[in-house]
């Protein structure tokens, strides 16, 4: 039984993610930043007799995340999935929304990384699932600030899969395209958006996107719940997974 740590488990990726592993029988550690977000997810747990264990962990603060990842050593796999966008046109990002999408996105995956790595190489095996985004392959008009975290989350795991590789350690990226989770519910909006010149602009930019999806079914998040699972399980997962038609 493989014993896994999810950050941002309250909802989308994450919460599926987190009952797709229990399911098949795994240890999950449900994390997030505020835990009675995660009432369902524990009645879910409950009522299906899952193992699911939800604590706090807050990716912005060190000591949440090391009281959130406790013994490293009775870990297997991270999975770094907590995260939110900002959106706004990158002339109109100040300083403050900057530091927070990067300290997120960035630094929050490295503070839970360097927690559990220590005891990772002494005893030679463990896997890093990063979640990224296409937006962290090719940037993404007013979403660039999202996309900056992204690219450096993808350029950080590539250095990190390099480094710790010949310790037994495994790092993987999964690259989803669009899926509606409820993730927008979160994003950070920058001020005086909605009367800059760069709004009109990217409300055609936003339903040209919508062209990519077609008229097919809705993509199903689930399905980057189970690219989540494999690279994080699979030994023979590639080391970039992209998930979405788009």
């Amino acid at each position: 039984m493989t014993r896994i740590l999810i950050t941002g488990s309250n909802s989308g990726f994450g919460n599926l993610a987190a009952l797709t592993f229990a399911r098949q029988g795994h240890e999950v550690i449900a994390t997030m930043r505020t835990v009675a977000k995660g009432d369902e997810l524990r009645s879910t747990a409950e009522a299906e007799g899952l193992p699911i264990e939800i604590r706090r962990l807050d990716v912005s603060d060190p000591a949440s995340v090391a009281e959130g990842v406790g013994s490293p050593a009775a870990v297997d796999v991270v999975v770094n999935n907590a995260g939110f966008e900002v959106s706004g046109a990158l002339e109109l990002v100040d300083d403050e929304l900057w530091s927070r999408q990067l300290d997120t996105n960035v630094l929050g995956p490295m503070r839970v990384t360097r927690t559990v790595l220590p005891a990772w190489r002494a005893r030679g095996r463990g896997t890093i699932v990063n979640v990224s985004s296409i937006a962290g392959v090719v940037g993404s008009p007013f979403g660039g600030a999202y996309s900056a975290s992204k690219h450096a989350l993808e350029g950080l795991s590539e250095a990190l899969h390099f480094e710790t590789s010949s310790f037994g350690i495994r790092v993987r990226l999964v690259e989803p395209g669009r899926f509606d989770t409820g993730f927008h519910d979160n994003m950070a909006t920058v001020d005086g958006w909605e009367h800059s010149d760069y709004f009109d602009l990217a409300a055609r930019f936003r339903d040209s996107q919508g062209v990519l999806s077609g008229d097919g079914p809705e993509p199903d998040p689930q399905d980057v719940a189970d690219v989540i699972v494999r690279a994080a399980l699979d030994p023979d997962a590639p080391f970039r997974n992209f998930v979405g038609d788009d």
